[in-house]
């Protein structure tokens, strides 16, 4: 048992592992402080077989966790020759099942070394992409502690090729630190002929625990079995997930005999599991599938998160994809000027939230004129503009389960245009030119409005530029003025449909279309002031513009 904290746990674990005949070796870390050792050894002073060996110290990825488990097995093997098999567990290391279902399952496997051992080809679980190069490089340095050096040393070696010859017959195994080996086994390891020379080389390597052994178990074994009796799972980063109280019931269907590492204030997990029995009246059908459907799910969660949520935790970056909101919302640009009832209708025919200009410079408008929304978002434009992204996505957060929608438009802040076009909960229908109606309604000159009428034409352009490139992911609908006021009710149905495809929709009305008579003098003004209104499509003069269409009323199927 190898230990550098929570020395009361240790001794708890250690006096049940020879509460039930098996004998224990204990090694502690030489930085542990003596005061807790000492306690440690008073603790567990009326148990004829437990020993402990001298403290080395035992840094991350060094060699000295390995030399303190070869001190620790020449002890077992020397002070113990009844052990026919010997265990390395951690201080943390708790037996989930009961030890003498342990030891029966040894018994019937007297020949087998259980130690995962597989070639560095086959590794899938390192992080860092040192899987080979532990093998050829030299670490001289502590990761932890002198990561500069570390790196750096890394580098030099890589820039001059440098590469370290194996020791001969040794082909590199990776594996868990957390094995079980017969005698014959570790006598064989302990023994080995070139053992002087393997451990130099192991010295110099990165994290030699989870190769020493892994590696020469294949040299001396009769029969492996290429896995860990001990349950150890890794999340993205390679930390060792902790279990806790919580993790009762899923501790209780693994397929495992011992979990790494159970939290050392898990009270619950220690008195269920050191029982006489070891829970053995609790216990369920060993499910591994299931266990290991709900780490993959939990590294899922852990990198990709939650659509749409952003947290301390987990802040969603580009290159880990996924949705920027949480739920599909729609944007429209361009109907607001055409319908003045545009929203209350929107609202009825969708069932949704529909906003105003969130975006806009003056305020946010937010539906129904009010000031502070859901989840505590203000209408200042200052803190919205802060961050823009996150203000959309806690907005989509707080309303989960209703549909928002809102108006966009050239007038507004721009700064989210990447984001909405990007995130494909969007849905953005857009009616371009339709920018041009509020200037023409303004009652101004086209020479007045000429300079403002170039610059919203320059933004919207910009705007429709980003949603035909290739980074858009949101659902686009794009039509000029001139096309739309053709039939404006086939892609006002689309847009329902698209929006709420499971409502009973029965549009019997659509909002009222604004006169528009006049409008197509105001452009030949721009025209003849020097402007191009060229997103506008080829909009008819006054005389040949067709009148607003009639109510539309959906065509249905009457037996």
């Amino acid at each position: 048992m190898l230990c550098h904290a929570a020395l009361d746990r240790a001794a708890q674990l250690a006096r049940h592992w020879s509460d039930h005949g098996c004998p224990v070796v204990i090694h502690v870390d030489a930085r542990t402080p003596q005061a807790q050792f000492d306690g440690l050894r008073a603790a567990l002073q009326d148990l004829p077989d437990i020993r402990f060996t001298p403290r080395l110290p035992c840094d991350w990825g060094t060699f000295g966790i390995v030399q303190a488990t070869q001190d620790a097995a020449t002890r077992m093997l020397a002070d113990f020759p009844q052990v026919s098999h010997v265990l390395l567990a951690s201080g943390s290391c708790l037996p989930i099942k009961p030890v003498r279902a342990l030891q029966a399952h040894l018994a019937r496997h007297p020949d087998t070394d259980f130690i995962e051992s597989v070639t560095t080809a086959d590794v899938g679980w390192t992080i860092g992409g040192l899987n080979e190069e532990r093998f050829t490089l030299r670490f001289p340095f502590k990761w932890k502690s002198q990561r500069r050096l570390f790196d750096g040393y890394v580098s030099l070696q890589r820039l001059f090729r440098f590469r370290r010859r194996l020791p001969q017959g040794l082909v590199p195994h990776l594996g868990s630190q957390w094995w079980c080996l017969t005698r014959p086994t570790l006598q064989a390891i302990l023994q080995h002929k070139d053992r002087a020379r393997i451990d130099r080389y192991f010295k110099r390597m990165w994290i030699p625990d989870e190769s020493y052994f892994q590696s020469l178990v294949r040299q001396v074994s009769t029969r492996i079995e290429s896995r860990s009796l001990t349950l150890s799972k890794f999340d993205y980063q390679g930390r060792p997930y902790i279990f806790y109280d919580d993790h009762l019931h899923l501790l209780r269907q693994a397929d495992a005999f011992i979990a790494r590492k159970a939290w050392h204030q898990a009270d619950l997990l220690y008195r269920t599991f050191l029982t006489p029995d070891g829970d053995r009246a609790h216990a369920t059908e060993p499910s591994p599938g299931k266990i290991n459907r709900l780490f993959a799910k939990a590294v899922e969660r852990r990198v990709n998160g939650r659509p749409g949520l952003y947290m301390q935790s987990r802040f969603p970056i580009r290159a880990r994809g996924g949705t920027q909101s949480a739920a599909p919302y729609g944007v429209f640009c361009g109907f607001a000027p055409l319908f003045p009832d545009f929203q209350p209708w929107l609202a009825r025919a969708l069932e949704a939230r529909v906003h105003g200009h969130l975006f806009a410079f003056d305020r946010v408008q937010f539906a129904d004129g009010e000031t502070v929304f859901k989840g505590g978002l203000s209408d200042s434009p200052t803190l919205r503009d802060y961050n823009p992204r996150s203000f959309l996505a806690n907005l989509i957060w707080n309303t989960r389960g209703e549909t928002q929608c809102f108006q966009f438009g050239p007038g507004d802040e721009q700064e989210i245009a990447p984001v909405i076009a990007s995130d494909p909960n969007a849905s953005i229908f857009l009616i371009s030119g339709a920018f041009a109606i509020p200037l023409w309604q303004s009652g101004r000159s086209a020479a007045e409005v000429r300079t403002e009428a170039a610059r919203l034409q320059k933004v919207e352009s910009d705007f429709i530029h980003l949603l035909k490139g290739p980074e858009t992911k949101a659902r686009t609908r794009i039509l000029s003025l001139a096309e739309f006021i053709e039939n404006p009710a086939e892609p006002l149905e689309q847009l329902v449909d698209l929006l709420n495809p499971r409502g009973a929709h029965r549009m019997t009305d659509l909002p009222q279309l604004l006169d528009l008579h006049g409008f197509g003098s105001f452009l030949q003004d721009l025209r003849n002031q020097g402007m191009a209104p060229v997103l506008m499509g080829d909009f008819p003069s006054d005389a040949e513009l067709a009148l607003p269409a009639p109510p539309f009323a959906r065509p249905r199927v009457v037996r």
